[in-house]
């Protein structure tokens, strides 16, 4: 089975648990055998900015010890065999042009995706 994991929230539990949702799921789905892509759309297209740093997260007193690494967590899901699509639309309305990705993404248009969605035996929008 093909599947396309669609993420569009950003940062969904990244404080609780470090990563985000999706991505450590398809990471594991993707370490089980399975044939799984990604693609990152709407605020998750900021997942993909190379110069991430969340280490200085503070709320109050409390200070997170523990920061996520998502640019890493693609990098390294992409070094799996996983495509890392990121909606070139989203990403121009950001203003984060293909220097700013990690290597490795591919911006995809919306008209590409369409005609690539078939290729998918499971779509999964998160």
């Amino acid at each position: 089975m093909k599947a396309l994991n669609i993420v569009a929230s950003a940062y969904r539990a990244t404080i609780e648990e470090q990563d985000d949702t999706i991505v450590w799921l398809s990471h594991a789905m993707k370490g089980a055998g399975a044939s799984i892509d990604l693609l990152l759309r709407d605020n998750a297209v900021n997942y993909a900015v190379r110069a991430q740093d969340a280490s200085g997260l503070a709320f109050g007193h409390w200070k997170q010890t523990e920061p996520p690494r998502i640019a890493h967590d693609l990098a390294s899901l992409i070094a799996k065999g996983a495509t890392v699509y990121a909606l070139a639309e989203d990403l121009a309305e950001r203003g984060l042009a293909r220097e700013h990705l990690i290597d490795g993404i591919e911006p995809i248009g919306l008209p590409a995706l369409v005609q690539r969605l078939p290729r998918y035996e499971r779509v999964w929008h998160w």
